[in-house]
């Protein structure tokens, strides 16, 4: 990792392990924390929990897991062509997705109102959880004993009193530092990922039309470029030429926006980053076409009447699942009983539930509210 800038996080400049352990042989201490990730039971989970359409309704939508790959692939690339530290920008995309409850936000938004008497339930922390505790793999540890700095990038948001509690890692939410540049990347990465996506989910569902994006400039302008240049092409490939320009003129942006401010900047140290505003970041042009694009997203693709009926389904599987754990933690699996007695119910009710798949939670729900089954 020679060719990398002064300013990106290496294994010699990182605040390392909460538990030591001997250097990797054959790949960097990042490439460790990446497979560590990769090889972990949160991850395979991933494969059945919902982006936006639930498993079940369809072969072809995202799930957490695609979505985490897909973000991981551009935020890899966003860091190389910056010079930074690309094996920790895809250990952290892999990974930011991992604390993520069965139903998309519609099961977040559903265990956090559950949550609000042992204080509320948010993914990145939840993240957090599992890679620092949950993940029970190794015999010298609990959890995957990541990098700091991995495990800094996976806590993208933290309220001052949650911070309080974390020791170093939560210090710079009290203090107004920035993570490194390369977790700055992955935010990013992870909005470029998702809002074009769900633009190809949404109208593969049917629930968005070519009309409807129409009115979208970013959508628009870009698919006129793909017309321009193949004006004879199905609507199918149309779509895939017109959203792989607009995920290469997000990036480009950003790369040119990011490179301008650094060079404004002028960090020499990771120390400097951390001080420094933030250096990761689109143009206000292109921000104001993504802000645009999220909000039609919102309007109608999330708000739509059959997205509403499944999120609805959502929070009553949830909601009837955590009362009937903590009304009787008998009912929940051995390891959880065990939790509960040394935490609390609630807090092992949330780990369970938020463990859970798409398919297994409503399997629960039918084992614990349908006659006849076990």
């Amino acid at each position: 990792m020679s060719d990398l800038a002064p300013y990106a996080v290496s294994d010699g400049t990182s605040l390392g392990r909460a538990v030591a352990e001997p250097r990797p042989k054959a790949r960097s201490e990042f490439q460790r924390d990446r497979d560590r990730i990769v090889h972990s039971t949160a991850f395979r989970r991933l494969e059945y929990k919902t982006q936006v359409f639930v498993n079940h309704e369809g072969d072809l939508f995202r799930t957490r897991l695609t979505h985490s790959i897909e973000v991981a692939q551009i935020a890899r690339s966003i860091a190389r062509a910056l010079q930074l530290n690309d094996d920790l920008a895809e250990a952290i995309a892999l990974a930011h997705d991992l604390g993520h409850t069965p139903f998309g936000h519609a099961g977040q938004d559903a265990l956090n109102e559950c949550m609000q008497a042992h204080g509320g339930f948010e993914h990145n922390l939840q993240s957090l959880r599992i890679v620092d505790r949950l993940e029970e793999r190794y015999g010298a540890f609990d959890g995957l004993n990541l990098m700091f700095e991995t495990r800094e990038g996976i806590l993208k948001h933290c309220s001052p009193a949650r911070a309080r509690g974390l020791g170093e890692l939560g210090q710079r939410f009290l203090d107004g530092r920035q993570p490194s540049l390369e977790a700055q990347i992955c935010n990013l990465a992870d909005e470029i990922a998702y809002n074009n996506h769900d633009v190809d989910d949404g109208l593969r569902s049917g629930l968005l039309t070519l009309d409807q994006l129409g009115e979208v400039n970013l959508f628009a302008h870009h698919a006129a470029a793909a017309d321009a240049e193949f004006p004879q092409l199905s609507d199918r490939r149309r779509v895939h030429e017109t959203i792989r320009r607009m995920i290469d003129a997000l990036v480009t942006d950003l790369l040119a926006e990011s490179s301008r401010r650094i060079e404004a900047a002028t960090p020499h140290t990771l120390a400097e980053v951390h001080t420094a505003p933030a250096l990761i970041a689109f143009t206000d042009t292109m921000q104001a076409e993504n802000r645009a694009l999220k909000g039609f997203l919102r309007d109608h693709l999330y708000q739509h009447y059959q997205v509403l009926r499944m999120t609805a389904k959502a929070h009553r599987i949830i909601h009837d699942l955590f009362n009937a754990f903590v009304a009787d933690p008998r009912l929940l699996p051995p390891q959880y009983r065990e939790m509960a007695a040394t935490e609390s119910v609630a807090r092992a009710t949330a780990d369970y539930i938020a463990g859970m798949t798409d398919r297994y939670s409503m399997k629960e729900h039918r084992r614990l509210f349908s006659v006849g089954e076990l």
